[in-house]
């Protein structure tokens, strides 16, 4: 059963931003990560432009230290991502990657700074990065239309080739949070499994159940223990955030 698209009022704006706490394995902290979204301009248009920052902190940091950023620049009507950049150090494993999108032509040049390599891929028509999905999904996903087991499918681009990413709606559920109970719906985005992640349905995502639809809680099962990731902090909401209870 396939979930339904249609164009929405933006379920965000100029100046919103999340900060996530991360543990490892339920209670070691493990880092923190920041998504923050900014009006900007790239070769003459009106894009946002979302920065993503992840870094671990405490102890695991000593032996296994993350500093990630990604960028993505997109078109604020379409959410057509432009410019793409990803660079990351997990414990020693690096990547520097920059990818612009002619969406016209359906094309992804490929600057992999890390080996001094470029490239050109074809893509798929109205391909997105692993940014610009997120803010595409909640602008463009008919949540009104939700039945627990439709799935959703987009066209991504991921490092250096073409990637069908897969969505699939499990259910709604409230949960407790730092601001209290949230209603919210449950998602299981499929990942590729391998080095990082135990098997294709190792995360699960829930975001709020209201226009905003904030991204609350991330689960994944890892290949050695388990990661999530819950908000803390936001400012810049464009609708209110609904709390059940406060705490």
């Amino acid at each position: 059963m396939q979930m339904s698209f249609s164009q929405q009022e933006s379920a965000f704006e100029n100046g919103e931003w999340f900060k996530f706490r991360m543990s490892y394995s339920g209670f070691l902290k493990a880092g923190n990560a920041t998504l923050a979204v900014k009006d900007s301009k790239l070769n003459n248009k009106d894009v946002y432009h979302v920065v993503g920052n992840g870094w671990t902190t405490g102890m695991i940091k000593w032996f296994f230290k993350v500093k990630d950023r990604y960028e993505s620049y997109f078109d604020k009507k379409t959410i057509m991502p432009y410019k793409f950049i990803r660079k990351i150090d997990e414990g020693g494993h690096t990547k520097d990657l920059e990818i612009d999108f002619d969406q016209v032509k359906h094309k992804a040049y490929v600057n992999n700074k890390k080996y001094k390599k470029k490239t050109v891929i074809d893509t798929k028509p109205n391909i997105q990065d692993m940014v610009s999905t997120f803010y595409y999904l909640r602008n463009n996903l008919d949540t009104r239309k939700l039945k627990p087991g439709s799935e959703v499918r987009v066209d991504m681009f991921f490092d250096e080739e073409n990637y069908g990413f897969k969505l699939q709606y499990i259910g709604e559920e409230t949960i407790e949070t730092d601001f209290g109970e949230v209603e919210s719906l449950k998602f299981r985005p499929y990942v590729m499994a391998g080095r990082v992640f135990k098997e294709e349905e190792s995360l699960t995502l829930w975001v709020s159940k209201d226009k905003n639809k904030v991204p609350l809680r991330i689960k994944a099962d890892l290949a050695v223990g388990s990661l999530r990731a819950d908000l803390e902090a936001f400012k810049g909401l464009k609708h209110p955030f609904k709390i059940v209870v406060d705490n």
